[in-house]
């Protein structure tokens, strides 16, 4: 069965926004969530433990920093951080910043079904240009 995760580096190119040392990190495709992010490792394992130590170390503070830009750029109220695998068996977490006036607050995302909101490619690369720029002075690259 092939990984529907493996690929979207190089088939996203519009909402990708940066690549780390373990990671990838890309826009969701559904802006229904402003700013909802997807990060996702660069190795195709299924559990954090089966990581190497270090590597495991690094994805951590990946998902952090990637966290803290994303609260920079759409001062949400709180960010959610989902990494379930079930029916994506790729570690990747669902970096998703919520607001308090959103439709589903203080629901989970999936609680409900809504419309999709897509973008144009422009917008999908805009976006990913501010949460990059975020990015790049919190870790001063």
């Amino acid at each position: 069965m092939s990984c529907p995760m493996c690929p979207r580096w190089e088939e996203d190119t519009d909402q990708r926004i940066i690549e780390l040392e373990q990671s990838y990190v890309i826009l969701n495709r559904d802006q229904f969530f402003p700013g909802y992010t997807l990060l996702f490792t660069k190795q195709h394992v299924t559990e954090l433990f089966h990581l190497e130590e270090r590597a495991r170390r690094v994805l951590m503070d990946e998902v952090s920093i990637v966290a803290a830009a994303l609260a920079t750029v759409y001062q949400p109220t709180k960010i959610n951080y989902e990494l379930l695998g079930n029916m994506v068996p790729h570690i990747h977490w669902h970096l998703v910043p919520r607001f308090d006036d959103d439709p589903l607050w203080p629901q989970p995302i999936w609680s409900r079904p809504h419309d999709e909101r897509l973008l144009l490619p422009e917008g999908y690369r805009q976006k990913a240009d501010l949460i990059r720029r975020a990015l790049q002075l919190a870790t001063g690259g």
